[in-house]
């Protein structure tokens, strides 16, 4: 393999829109969150807004890595508590029979070095889903995508339904031949699986210290891999995932690893879009850390009052050596704080990032 690319910041090309477009991404949101708070009486996130499960677990960081992998926070061997909040990815609370690519929120704490601007807190914050590309090459894009959503939300939920079970089986065809669809997925023709068993990826790029990297989660705990691919019969049942991973995990000791990958070609594996999937081949996952949670109550009332309603999750939260990178990832930054500031004044209930662990 080749060495991989040494970080600097002219490896991002800044786009001249990119002020307006993040204008408009706020501006799309604010429908998106008033749209549902109105409704519903209550704020959401105004995306990945429906929850699943909210895990407790343990960081470990793998001893004896070598230098190219021992960067930022997994330059120090140890241990941190972290919180795990699976998700699906729409802004609106819908029953589980609209069928939406999986979503996974890691929250580390206890990080410490030179934190990113405005990130408050000592996490380190990992936002990933269960498939390894964007489904936009750029925020510009993406913004066309999320108007065309942010007129659906909170309306019409039986013909969502109903299209979501035609647009799995378009999936499925493609599929089955060979062509995968992250847009059909986003409409709601993703596969009705177990988010336990599921891998996920940070889809954009990130400064992994010296280098740029790619952030994977990965089931590794024999049950948790039995689970992968299995799909849950939601007919019936709006709330069918949360019960299935809350029936799972009270008996599964889940252990996942945190895998890297690295960028070692600027034109194979390009910083600015992230619709280009990084070949494995040429630049493998490589195992940093583990992440193990306990048997537990992945719905305990407490927890999820702690995680869902008064955390954010946010690439942005975080250490400087672990800087988002690319058009995307620039655009994640305003649009996460504007949507948590709206949940927080909205609902009256402060959103912190959580106090050391003594």
């Amino acid at each position: 393999m080749q060495a991989p690319v040494r970080y600097s910041p002219d490896v991002e090309v800044m786009r001249p829109d990119e002020d307006r477009t993040i204008e408009q991404l706020n501006e799309t949101f604010d429908t998106i969150l008033e749209r549902v708070a109105k409704d519903s009486g209550h704020a959401v996130r105004s995306v990945h807004a429906k929850s699943h499960g909210i895990l407790e677990g343990t960081l470990a960081i793998d001893a004896g890595l070598p230098p190219e992998l021992a960067q930022g926070l997994f330059a120090t061997p140890g241990e941190h508590k972290v919180y795990m909040r699976m998700s699906t990815n729409a802004g609106d609370i819908l029953p589980d029979a609209v069928s939406l690519p999986r979503g996974l929120a890691l929250k580390v704490l206890d990080v410490t070095g030179e934190r990113l601007p405005d990130a408050e807190g000592t996490s380190q914050d990992f936002v990933m889903v269960n498939g390894p590309v964007f489904q936009a090459p750029n925020a510009e894009k993406f913004l066309g995508s999320l108007k065309l959503l942010a007129k659906t939300t909170d309306r019409i939920e039986g013909v969502k339904v109903a299209a979501s079970t035609v647009l799995r089986g378009v999936n499925k065809a493609l599929t089955a031949v060979g062509i995968e669809s992250p847009t059909l997925g986003s409409l709601g023709g993703a596969p009705n699986v177990d988010p336990l068993g599921e891998t996920y990826y940070s889809v954009t790029p990130f400064r992994y210290g010296d280098h740029i990297a790619k952030f994977s989660v990965a089931p590794v705990a024999p049950a948790l891999t039995a689970l992968t691919g299995t799909e849950i019969d939601a007919s019936g049942r709006p709330d069918a995932i949360r019960e299935t991973v809350r029936s799972e995990m009270a008996g599964i000791e889940g252990v996942w690893e945190f895998r890297v990958q690295l960028c070692r070609d600027l034109e194979r594996q390009p910083v600015e879009d992230p619709t280009v999937p990084w070949d494995e081949g040429e630049t493998p996952f490589q195992r940093v850390a583990t992440i193990t949670a306990r048997p537990q109550d992945s719905w305990d009332a407490a927890l999820v009052d702690a995680v869902d309603e008064r955390m954010r999750f946010a690439v942005w939260t975080g250490l400087a050596a672990h800087r988002p990178l690319g058009n995307v990832n620039r655009a994640r930054n305003a649009p996460y704080r504007h949507s948590a500031e709206f949940r927080q004044r909205f609902n009256g209930c402060p959103i912190h990032e959580p106090a050391a662990v003594r």
